[in-house]
C-alpha cells in the first residue's frame, strides 16, 4: 500500500483515483464493506483506490483527555487498511489548518485538485470539514462540476445496530469479547514492541513481556486470556494485564503478557496481542502473596479458557 503523508506530499503522479474518507479506527466490519466496495469501483475505473484519514483523530485534537478510547494506534490501522485492500493511504495532519478547512475547500483542494478523484465512495451520514459542512449532497453538487460520481455506502449491520467504532468500544468497555469479535470480523488485538520494565512479574514467577499501549486511553482493561503473535510465535497462549498496577502503585498503563511455558527473552520484538477472553477487572490486593495466589487462578484459567477456543474461529 502506497503511503502518502500530508497535502504537501501529493504529486501530479497521485492523481486519478477512487477515494473513500474516514477515521477507519478499529476497521471493523462496516469499514471492511467500504474498503470492498472502493477496491471493487476502483478496478472499474482502472485507477488505484485510496483512503483518507487523519492523525490525529480529530476528536483526539479537540479534546484530548475526553477523546474516545482509540480502537487502533497509526500501525495497527495502516496494516489493517492494507490487509482489507486499500491501495493508497492518504494521511492528513490533523492540526488548526486542517480544523479551518470547511467542506467546499477540502473538496477542491484534496478531492479534485489534489487527488483528482473520480469517485467518491461516502459512508452513512458522514460529515467532514469545519463545522460538518462537508455533506454528500456538496460532494454530489461539487463533483458534478470537478469530474467525479459520489456513491453513499449503506450501513452494514449485526443483530439490528449499525456496526460502528462506538459499538466496537462499548462492547470492549463491558468486557464483551464475543460482541466485539462479530463486530471486527476478528479478534481485538493490539500490538507494539517489548520494552524494559521492572521485572517484578519475573520476581514473582511470572515474567511478563511488557508493551506500552501508545494510545490516549485503552478501549479495555482487566485480566485476559489472550493469544500472541510475532517474534516467531503463532497463536501462544498469555494472560495479560491491562492496566496501570495498583498494587505496586503504577501510575502508567501497560499490556503486561504472562507468555505460558515460555522463556526465551522477547525485548525490541513487535508482538500482537490477541483478546480471547476476558477474566476479571484489575483489583488491588493487600500484599503481593495475595497477587501471585490470585495470578495462579488466572494462569490456570486462561489455560482452560483457551484450551476450549479454537484458535481459528471466525
Amino acid at each position: 500500500m502506497q503511503f502518502i503523508r500530508g497535502l504537501h506530499n501529493l504529486r501530479p503522479r497521485h492523481r486519478g483515483c477512487v477515494v473513500t474518507i474516514g477515521n477507519f479506527d478499529g476497521v471493523h466490519r462496516g469499514h471492511q464493506e467500504i474498503l470492498r466496495l472502493l477496491a471493487t469501483r476502483a478496478r472499474e475505473h482502472g485507477v488505484p483506490g485510496a483512503v483518507i484519514s487523519f492523525e490525529p483523530l480529530p476528536r483526539e485534537y479537540f479534546d484530548p483527555e475526553h477523546a474516545p478510547a482509540r480502537l487502533t494506534r497509526f500501525r495497527e490501522r495502516f496494516e489493517a487498511l492494507e490487509r482489507y485492500g486499500a491501495e493508497r493511504f492518504v494521511c492528513l495532519r490533523f492540526n488548526r489548518e486542517t480544523r479551518d478547512m470547511d467542506g467546499p475547500r477540502f473538496i477542491d483542494e484534496v478531492l479534485a485538485r489534489g487527488l483528482g478523484a473520480k469517485h467518491v465512495l461516502i459512508g452513512h451520514d458522514f460529515h467532514f470539514g469545519r463545522d460538518r459542512s462537508g455533506t454528500i449532497d456538496l460532494l454530489r453538487t461539487m463533483g458534478a462540476k470537478a469530474g467525479f460520481t459520489v456513491e453513499e455506502i449503506r450501513p452494514v449491520t449485526d443483530h439490528g445496530e449499525r456496526i460502528s467504532s462506538t459499538l466496537v468500544r462499548a462492547a470492549l468497555a463491558s468486557g464483551d469479547l464475543d460482541r466485539a469479535r462479530a463486530l471486527l470480523g476478528r479478534p481485538y488485538s493490539m500490538s507494539g514492541r517489548v520494552t524494559h520494565g521492572d521485572k517484578l512479574g519475573r520476581k514473582l514467577g511470572f515474567p511478563t513481556a511488557n508493551v506500552l499501549p501508545k494510545r490516549l486511553h485503552v478501549p479495555l482493561t482487566g485480566v485476559f486470556a489472550v493469544r500472541v503473535q510475532g517474534a516467531g510465535l503463532i497463536d501462544h497462549p498469555a494472560v495479560v494485564n491491562v492496566g496501570s498496577r495498583p498494587v505496586v502503585g503504577g501510575n502508567q498503563t501497560l499490556i503486561e503478557a504472562h507468555l505460558l511455558d515460555f522463556s526465551r527473552d522477547l525485548y525490541g520484538s513487535l508482538l500482537q496481542v490477541d483478546f480471547i477472553a476476558r477474566l476479571r477487572a484489575e483489583e488491588w490486593f493487600p500484599s503481593l502473596d495475595a497477587l501471585v495466589e490470585q495470578m495462579r487462578l488466572d494462569e490456570q484459567q486462561a489455560r482452560e479458557v483457551l484450551t476450549a477456543a479454537s484458535p481459528h474461529a471466525p
